[in-house]
């Protein structure tokens, strides 16, 4: 069979069939009376060999040295371009994920485009303070939410981290579910992240997202939203921090939350409450949040305390009440 009938019935180029002879990949291995080069069965197998390999994403120099190793084996071939198609589709989904943010921006010129690409590859740079430049300048540009957040979620140092932090609670209302959704991952860091942005972010809807972990199994995280709520004023969040004044659980930093909480009656009340305990430590740190609240409530329930069996107690009731103004 002539090289023209071959380029009709295989669809290769007849161009590209002289190509691969001259590389010695698939040649013709007969000669027709008239001088002609004739392809033969097997030669015509060999073009489809090497028009599958090309197809697997090999070079024509990688087809050939497949064709001349004996030791050629196809899994280890298999295996090395899946590898090479995860890296390219990885890149091709960065690519992807960086026009996303972009269009997400609603960039309505080429300055605008170029703006937001130039701060999301600062805050991508390799380079501590060209992320915390790219950070500072964020606020107040149509940097897209899903990526400024998940810069300050990931960023390893923490005086970027912060820069960050300063720029999310600056910029639109759209952070605060993203911030939520993040409080909900298995990473205490993340979510320590998380709360200290939604604390900075006075809103209903912040306030709704620190509800979701008052009962947090990491400390910083359950300390910052409750205090955060009680400050707001949020009632619920009172019995929570006595417990953790009963607890000895950050108890100075839950006495400064009851302290500024709003319903200082029901605060005293269940301040009061706790001191049936035989505990004498329990006593004492309830009387030291009793200090801390204030207030006539507090100044009575001190007074009882005054005569405690317990001597630390009794001292420490004292002191409270003759060196503050009731």
């Amino acid at each position: 069979m002539r090289i023209g009938e071959v380029a009709r019935r295989s669809g290769v180029s007849a161009r590209m069939l002289r190509h691969y002879d001259s590389l010695g990949l698939a040649s013709p291995s007969g000669r027709s009376s008239a001088g002609y080069r004739e392809y033969s069965a097997d030669d015509i197998a060999a073009i489809f060999h090497v028009e599958s390999l090309r197809a697997l994403g090999l070079s024509l120099r990688e087809v050939g040295q497949a064709l001349d190793d004996p030791d050629f084996r196809p899994a280890d071939l298999v295996s090395d371009l899946a590898l090479r198609a995860e890296a390219r589709i990885a890149r091709e989904q960065e690519l992807l994920s960086r026009l996303r943010q972009v269009a997400d921006a609603g960039p309505e010129d080429w300055e605008q485009v170029l703006g937001v690409v130039a701060l999301l590859s600062g805050l991508e740079s390799a380079d501590a303070g060209s992320r915390q430049r790219a950070a500072l300048t964020v606020s107040g540009t149509d940097m897209p939410s899903d990526a400024l957040v998940a810069a300050m979620l990931s960023e390893e140092d923490e005086n970027v981290a912060g820069a960050l932090r300063w720029a999310v609670v600056r910029s639109s209302d759209d952070v605060v579910p993203l911030l939520a959704e993040a409080l909900g991952d298995s990473d205490a860091h993340l979510r320590r992240r998380a709360v200290l942005a939604l604390v900075d972010i006075d809103s209903d809807a912040s306030s709704e997202a620190l509800r979701t972990v008052v009962a947090d199994p990491d400390p910083t995280v359950r300390s910052r939203a409750t205090q955060e709520l009680a400050v707001r004023g949020d009632t619920a969040v009172i019995p929570l921090l006595v417990d953790r004044v009963v607890d000895g659980v950050a108890d100075v930093d839950a006495s400064e939350a009851l302290a500024a909480a709003g319903d200082q009656a029901m605060v005293v009340g269940r301040l009061v409450s706790a001191l049936d305990t035989a505990d004498a430590g329990i006593r004492r740190r309830i009387a030291q949040a009793l200090g801390e609240v204030g207030g006539p409530d507090a100044h009575a329930a001190l007074l009882r305390l005054v005569d405690d069996p317990d001597r630390g107690t009794a001292v420490t009731a004292r002191y409270l009440i003759d060196s503050q103004r009731w």
